[in-house]
C-alpha cells in the first residue's frame, strides 16, 4: 500500500532490505524504515482471478510486492503497475529484475487522479489495489514520511481510488481492493450501479475475533448479487498462522471466491 498520489518522499539513500516473499518464490527489497509490505500486498495478489494471458494493473504498487506475488503464482499474466513516489518505482524495477520478470511486469511513475498516458483506460483484465488506509483529516500522520504517505490518504480519496479501478478495467473485468474492514461502505459505494458480482471475503485475526482487513472483488458492467463469504482465519490460539494462512503465505494458493 502507498499513497499513489503523493510526492516521492523516500530519499535515494535509504537503506534497503532484502526479504522473501511466498516461501522464498519472491525477493523483495524495501525500505529498512518507514513503510514494508507485510501480508497485505499478499492476500491482494492471492485474489486476484488473472489467467496466463490476462494483463492486470496495480494501482499504487510500492516497491512491487503484490505485482511480484500474482507474477509468481500465474504463469504467463502481465502486469503494469504505477506509484506517485519516484524511488518507490526505481525499486519495483529492481525488484522486477532481481526476480527475472522482467519480460511481464513493468512500473512507472505517474498521479493516480492523472495515470500515465500508456494505460489506456478499459484495457486491463483485472486491477488490484492497496490503498492508504486512513482519512487525512482523522488521523495523526506517523512522523516517517514513507509511512505516512502509504497510510494516510492524499487528494486522491478512497472513493477516488475506486472510480480510477473501474474507469481502468475493461468491460466484465474486475477490481480487487484490500481495505480496513470498518470501510466497507466507502469501497462500496463508487461501485453501486457500476460493478457487480460484489464479492466480500474478511481476514479474520483469529477464530471469534472481528475483521480488521477485507478483500473486496467486483466486476464492471454486471449484475449479480452481492455475496458475503466465509472468509479465511489467520492466526491459531497460540499466535501461528492457521494452515490456510500458511497455504497462501507460503505456497501461492489463490483464494477461494
Amino acid at each position: 500500500m502507498t499513497g499513489a498520489d503523493r510526492p516521492s518522499p523516500v530519499a535515494p539513500a535509504a537503506p534497503l532490505t532484502e526479504d522473501g516473499l511466498l516461501g522464498g518464490r519472491v525477493r523483495l527489497r524495501q525500505p529498512a524504515e518507514g513503510y514494508r509490505a507485510a501480508i497485505d500486498p499478499v492476500f491482494l495478489a492471492a485474489a486476484v482471478p488473472a489467467g496466463p494471458q490476462d494483463m492486470v494493473l496495480d494501482m499504487g504498487c510500492g516497491a512491487g510486492a503484490a505485482s511480484l506475488c500474482l507474477a509468481a503464482r500465474v504463469a504467463g499474466c502481465r502486469i503494469a503497475g504505477f506509484d506517485q513516489q519516484r524511488d518507490l518505482v526505481r525499486l519495483a524495477g529492481d525488484n522486477i529484475q532481481l526476480n527475472g520478470l522482467t519480460a511481464r511486469l513493468s512500473a512507472m511513475q505517474g498521479d493516480l487522479l492523472n495515470p500515465p498516458p500508456r494505460l489506456a483506460p478499459g484495457s486491463f483484465d483485472h486491477v488490484m489495489a492497496n490503498p492508504p488506509f486512513l482519512e487525512a483529516a482523522a488521523a495523526t500522520a506517523p512522523a516517517d514520511p514513507g509511512a505516512a504517505a502509504a497510510r494516510l490518504e492524499g487528494k486522491a480519496d478512497l472513493a477516488a481510488w475506486i472510480r480510477v479501478a473501474l474507469l481502468m478495467a475493461r468491460a466484465k473485468g474486475s477490481i480487487t481492493i484490500i481495505h480496513r474492514a470498518d470501510r466497507i461502505e466507502t469501497v462500496l459505494a463508487p461501485l453501486a450501479g457500476k460493478a457487480g458480482e460484489i464479492a466480500i471475503f474478511p481476514l479474520w485475526p483469529g477464530a471469534g475475533k472481528p475483521a480488521k482487513r477485507v478483500i473486496i472483488r467486483a466486476r464492471t458492467q454486471v449484475a449479480t448479487p452481492t455475496r458475503l463469504l466465509p472468509g479465511l482465519v489467520l492466526h491459531e490460539a497460540d499466535g501461528r498462522f492457521t494452515a490456510a494462512a500458511e497455504a497462501v503465505l507460503r505456497d501461492a494458493a489463490a483464494l477461494e471466491f
